[in-house]
């Protein structure tokens, strides 16, 4: 079901909703014409690091749910949490884009989310039911020093 926009909603995160559609359509062509390694490696660029801004990881994930929702072709968990995760990294957090794939009847389903200090924040009601076979970028150990 998708949802309107409300305009007071939109007005007051402008910014955020443009760079949100700007990272859908950017996300959806990625996967549609690039090779799966290729999108993967596109996932692993991060801005200059900087301290996690909740406020605004809400709010991107919040503009990436809505438009999503109402753009004219099909945006699934990978299209949602690539943009999301470009979005996140290009201001410098260190999000985090899993991969998983589970047993869905007699075939098997695919699923993507983001996670951002240890907790998702897009795709969280399918996770647990997918194993993450990947990560990316890959993340550092706890005793490993940042760079």
């Amino acid at each position: 079901m998708t949802r309107p926009l409300r305009w007071r909603a939109a007005v007051h995160n402008a910014d955020v909703l443009a760079e949100a559609g700007a990272a859908l359509i950017l996300a959806s062509l990625a996967i549609r014409w690039l090779p799966f390694a290729r999108v993967l490696a596109l996932a692993g660029w991060q801005g200059a690091p900087r301290r996690v801004d909740a406020a605004l990881a809400r709010r991107a994930r919040w503009a990436v749910d809505r438009l999503a929702d109402v753009v004219p072709w099909r945006a699934v968990c990978f299209q949602r949490g690539l943009a999301l995760h470009w979005i996140l990294r290009r201001r410098g957090m260190a999000s985090l884009l899993h991969y998983g794939v589970g047993r869905e009847g007699d075939g098997v389903s695919a699923h993507v989310w983001v996670s951002l200090d240890g907790a998702v924040l897009i795709g969280a009601e399918e996770a647990a039911l997918h194993p993450c076979l990947l990560v990316r970028p890959l993340p550092l150990p706890v005793d490993a020093p940042a760079t």
